[in-house]
């Protein structure tokens, strides 16, 4: 059976605009204004699934959508440990070999937060077990988790990651079966 994921990136917040590595921040009032023009856009399909990551800025994307979804901890943000609510040019002031060999080597940790490739291999595990779902799913998340899903999709060296930008409230649609996605845009 063929499965259709629907990708929903939340909406902005502060540190989307600082081009901060996110906290759990709320919505920014800009945000919630283009989640409610993308609701009326936003295909409703019957007897489909809608699932949220597990933090404020997806549960109030989704309430702003109009959906009422259940909280998946498969489409949680990217754990970036330390670096978490900081900026990459805050970062790299401290500590520049460190930032580059996260930038550079897809297996290396942020502190005390998740490789690259560990993202893309729990983004794709919870993409391969979308046999266990509704044939629709809409699925509420984050620019990583997103970007993830499109690496796994398509098969591309984990590193191709950092060349997929995501924009809040961004939608990216993937078909098919696990093992045989394709993206479709």
């Amino acid at each position: 059976m063929t499965t259709r994921v629907t990708f929903i990136c939340h909406g902005s917040t502060s540190a989307t605009r600082r081009t901060a590595f996110p906290l759990d921040e709320p919505l920014e009032p800009a945000a919630r204004a283009a989640a409610a023009a993308l609701a009326e856009r936003l295909p409703r399909p019957t007897g489909g699934q809608s699932l949220i990551g597990p933090t404020l800025r997806c549960q109030q994307t989704a309430e702003l959508l109009g959906l009422e979804a259940t909280v998946d901890v498969g489409l949680a943000d990217w754990d970036l440990g330390s670096w978490a609510g900081r900026t990459l040019d805050e970062l790299a002031a401290e500590a520049p070999d460190d930032v580059q060999a996260w930038i550079t080597d897809p297996t290396t940790e942020p502190p005390g937060g998740e490789p690259l490739t560990s993202l893309i291999e729990r983004v794709g595990g919870w993409l391969d077990a979308a046999d266990t779902r509704p044939s629709r799913v809409l699925a509420v998340t984050h620019p990583a988790v997103v970007r993830a899903a499109i690496v796994h999709t398509l098969r591309t060296p984990a590193d191709s990651f950092w060349r997929i930008d995501v924009s809040p409230l961004t939608t990216v649609e993937v078909r098919g079966r696990p093992g045989r996605w394709s993206l479709h845009v």
